[in-house]
């Protein structure tokens, strides 16, 4: 494993070359993220999450499951700064998520690598050019741009893919493209959206390995799933269940997670 987690750290290396984010560190906090008695609603329909309580320690891993219907996209849009809740308190990096002005979600939102179900992949920009536009957004020079993003897609297994444009890849080479572009920046927490669903097991494995590896360097990491077979590979992961719309929490260790040493 040991080896793994250095290559990846070989890939995400820029992250120590000074790019650090503004704000608090997540290595400096015992817990990156805090629900409290959050409530979703769409519309004049009935809530779609209810009375979500948890903390998310800094540098952890979490399997987020739960039957279709059950709120799991909801929650991570929560997490990733796409929706403002109808009622509770987040708190993210230390600051107050809901009340935040608008003007500094952004910077945030830079803070957080996430893999959505629909890629969302820019249709005009290549395979490279994609998985290079958070290292873009974030000022690093065009000259180093190059090596790293060569390095995530051999990783990925799309090298000989890197200047195709979207419409021409695979779902499963989308995909893929999608998961490289979010973990490229080294980002404080990765959230992601069933980010296996369209490769083969092989490549599931070695996606969960680049997920599991870029934990190791210190990134908390949120994936929703419906593989069991997934779940069992991180060993020291957490679950969290969704039920209808609620977490199920029965011992209270999501709400308050027992302390852990910080790097």
């Amino acid at each position: 494993m040991q080896a793994e987690v250095e290559a990846v750290a070989r890939i995400v290396r820029w992250r120590m070359w000074g790019f650090e984010w503004e704000g608090t560190s997540g290595a400096a906090m015992a817990n990156i993220v805090q629900f409290e008695n959050v409530g979703l609603r769409y519309g004049d329909g009935p809530e779609t999450l209810s009375d979500i309580s948890f903390a998310l320690a800094a540098g952890s891993f979490y399997f987020l499951s739960g039957a279709s219907g059950a709120g799991k996209t909801s929650l991570l849009r929560l997490l990733y700064l796409a929706q403002r809740p109808s009622r509770g308190i987040i708190r993210l990096f230390g600051e107050d998520a809901v009340t935040m002005p608008r003007a500094r979600l952004p910077g945030f939102r830079r803070r957080i690598g996430v893999v959505f179900q629909d890629f969302r992949l820019v249709p005009h920009l290549s395979a490279a050019d994609n998985v290079a536009l958070p290292l873009r957004i974030a000022g690093m020079p065009e000259a180093d741009i190059a090596e790293p993003v060569s390095e995530m897609l051999a990783w990925v297994g799309l090298t000989e893919r890197a200047g195709a444009k979207p419409e021409t890849l695979s779902g499963g080479e989308q995909q893929r493209v999608a998961i490289a572009r979010a973990v490229i920046g080294r980002p404080e927490m990765l959230v992601a959206d069933e980010p296996t669903g369209n490769v083969d097991p092989e490549m599931a494995e070695r996606l969960l390995l680049l997920f599991d590896s870029l934990n190791r360097l210190g990134t908390t990491v949120v994936v929703a799933t419906h593989d069991l077979h997934l779940m069992h590979r991180v060993p020291s992961a957490q679950m969290m269940r969704l039920v209808k719309g609620r977490l199920h929490d029965p011992t209270g260790t999501l709400r308050h997670p027992p302390a852990r040493e910080l790097a």
